[in-house]
């Protein structure tokens, strides 16, 4: 008899191996953030951390954007959900750092010269040993991730993330919300300021091809004036409707402007920064002195720029990061790739990048917004 009990042992011992050898082993995920910071990044990372361990998956943090794949030794830690016990979510940016500048197929190099470094970027990927990897940005980023996943057969997954909310085929972008909120309570502030002097006060907010904060934030916080890239804007109607609201017997006007908006020729208002880079920036001025010089009012202007940007995030842009990362994860665990989530009639759901980068999302100009800001009497310019 014990042999055969030997024979036996011997038996489920090679029977236990082979099942497990037989098994996948767990999973390596890449998580990074790239492009411009916003409210809401981290509890998007932790919502996959926290997904990825419940599946068992080891979670790789890729740091600083694709530039942390270019440095060697690469830029990365083990994310482990015990990292996110406390403030993490809470907290604006992103921990992982991110980058919106070098475009890694045409790279800036010291010397003035360019160079394709996109080899280095997907020979960094393989390095980490990754399965998929899901990448945390706005149009350009997913469009740059897209093309060097295809490049290195890597399997990736997208999450939107933008102030603007102007990336296609989803109804929010983690960032908005929370972008929208700060230049509402921006309004909050200015109001008391311009009726105490009499005052017309100008917002200039961000929006780089959209109007979607100036015309949420402008509805919300009762401007008088919102002036949106979509909406060609007449001076003269502008300044009827300042001179309309002070001959009603009110003292003071709120106007939003978005930076994108061009000038009365038609050109967009840019500076050339100190490296190089051309970026919108001074249309809120440019809009103040028309105003004072063609209604006689005291005019000021507030910049809110990257103020919009570093605020904690707000509930709705933390409960749809949750959202958008666990969807993430298990994309990736019924394996599909090329996929980048979305928000849409309150439901979470998957769309093709190459079809949500295709177009960005602009305000729709017969859309509920525009027809709520003009059924409350708001210039919006036209």
């Amino acid at each position: 008899m014990q042999p055969f009990g030997l024979l036996a042992r011997l038996a489920a011992f090679n029977s236990y191996h082979r099942g497990h050898l037989a098994m996948p082993r767990p999973k390596r995920i890449g998580i990074l953030t790239s492009g411009g910071d916003c409210a809401g990044l981290n509890a998007a990372i932790r919502a996959a951390v926290c997904r990825a361990a419940e599946l068992g998956w080891t979670a790789i943090g890729i740091k600083e954007g694709t530039a942390g794949l270019l440095t060697r030794p690469l830029q990365y830690e083990v994310l482990t959900p015990d990292m996110f016990s406390g403030d993490v979510m809470r907290r604006g940016g992103t921990i992982l750092g991110t980058t919106n500048k070098g475009n890694p197929f045409a790279f800036p190099m010291s010397d003035g010269s360019v160079r394709d470094r996109s080899s280095e970027i997907t020979s960094g990927f393989n390095e980490l040993d990754l399965d998929a990897v899901i990448g945390i940005g706005g149009d350009g980023s997913a469009a740059i991730l897209r093309r060097l996943a295809q490049q290195g057969g890597i399997s990736l997954v997208t999450v939107p993330k933008t102030i603007d909310n102007d990336v296609g085929m989803t109804e929010m972008a983690i960032g908005f919300d929370t972008a929208v909120a700060v230049a509402t309570e921006a309004l909050d502030r200015l109001q008391p300021t311009a009726a105490s002097h009499h005052r017309v006060m100008v917002l200039e907010v961000m929006g780089r091809d959209a109007g979607h904060i100036a015309l949420s934030a402008g509805i919300a916080g009762g401007a008088d004036v919102i002036l949106i890239p979509e909406i060609p804007y007449s001076l003269p109607k502008v300044a009827e409707k300042i001179n309309q609201v002070r001959a009603g017997g009110r003292n003071f006007c709120l106007v939003v402007v978005s930076e994108a908006v061009k000038d009365v020729e038609g050109e967009a208002l840019e500076h050339e920064f100190a490296d190089g880079q051309r970026r919108f920036g001074g249309v809120g001025a440019y809009i103040s002195d028309l105003i004072a010089e063609n209604t006689g009012a005291e005019a000021r202007v507030t910049v809110l720029g990257h103020v919009q940007r570093g605020s904690m995030p707000s509930w709705r842009d933390r409960m749809v990061a949750a959202a958008f990362g666990v969807h993430a994860v298990d994309l990736i665990a019924e394996g599909k790739s090329d996929r980048m989530v979305a928000w849409w009639n309150r439901q979470v759901i998957d769309v093709a990048i190459e079809e949500a980068i295709a177009d960005y999302h602009s305000v729709e100009l017969d859309g509920p917004l525009v027809k709520t800001a003009r059924g409350l009497g708001i210039c919006l310019g036209d």
